[in-house]
């Protein structure tokens, strides 16, 4: 009986010192990305309401709807000031002056080309380089 307790202990021991060695080999858990909630394909998040408005606007000009996108532009551009420029104390542009005028700037230069279209619309180029500045100066601000 000795001599079995014996070899399962050393088969324990053995087996216990396999597993160390194999979680030490182990490369490390890369860092997982946040993840923020959604709530019908909207982040929950400070700008995720101004991201999903963007990003519906950018799909009208894909389609070449560019009067509709002007249109939710401007939308866009007063729900920004109104909630953002005079929000009160938690408004960004009260906690983060730089950013706010940084974010607002994004917003000017994707919305701007699309109101200017007049008889011709603009360049696609231009506007999906300016949605995406936009789109990266909202995650700075979530």
């Amino acid at each position: 009986m000795k001599h079995s307790l014996r070899r399962i202990s050393m088969m324990m021991t053995t087996f216990l010192a396999a597993l160390q060695l194999a979680a030490l080999a182990a490369p490390p858990a890369p860092a997982q990305e946040k993840k923020v909630g959604q709530t019908n394909g909207v982040d929950n998040s400070k700008m995720g309401a101004y991201r999903a408005l963007a990003q519906h606007i950018y799909a009208d000009f894909q389609k070449g709807d560019v009067a509709a996108a002007a249109e939710m532009g401007r939308v866009l551009e007063r729900l920004w000031d109104k909630a953002e420029d005079y929000g009160g104390d938690a408004a960004l542009s009260k906690t983060n002056k730089q950013l706010f005028d940084e974010i607002d700037k994004a917003m000017d230069a994707f919305l701007s080309p699309l109101w200017e279209a007049k008889s011709k619309p603009p360049d696609p180029a231009k506007v999906r380089a300016a949605f995406n500045t936009y789109m990266e100066k909202l995650r700075l601000a979530d």
